[in-house]
């Protein structure tokens, strides 16, 4: 029970900085036209990210979308992880690790509404 409760917090937590994030990138917020910038996306691409990891923080809570959502958010981190590394930039990288990692613990944890656990 209280793993289910735990659990529930982490997915909240996601689900929140998944739609931050996304809206900062669907509104196409200065500082992440700045970050993607870098990488070469173009204004359309950051706000069609951010839509897709707004849908993937929606997706994750209900238990029939979990994985898929879980899935969509952690492939859009990896993305960013990989082109900060691509770019040798550390620091950006190690800080995408822990939101991959949360993603992969939500995932293993499974959703705490499903009849499966």
């Amino acid at each position: 029970m209280v793993i289910k409760i735990i659990n529930a917090v982490l997915i909240l937590f996601a689900v929140f900085m998944g739609l931050k994030q996304g809206w900062a990138m669907a509104s196409a917020k200065p500082e992440m036209l700045e970050m993607f910038g870098k990488w070469n996306f173009s204004k359309t691409a950051v706000m069609i990210n951010g839509s897709i990891t707004m849908l993937s923080a929606i997706l994750i809570l209900f238990p029939r979308t979990f994985l898929l959502g879980n899935f969509l958010m952690a492939a859009g981190i990896l993305m960013i992880l990989c082109l900060e590394l691509f770019h040798k930039d550390l620091k950006g990288a190690a800080i995408e690790l822990p939101f991959l990692a949360l993603n992969l613990l939500i995932i293993y944890l499974q959703h705490p509404l499903s009849e499966t656990t």
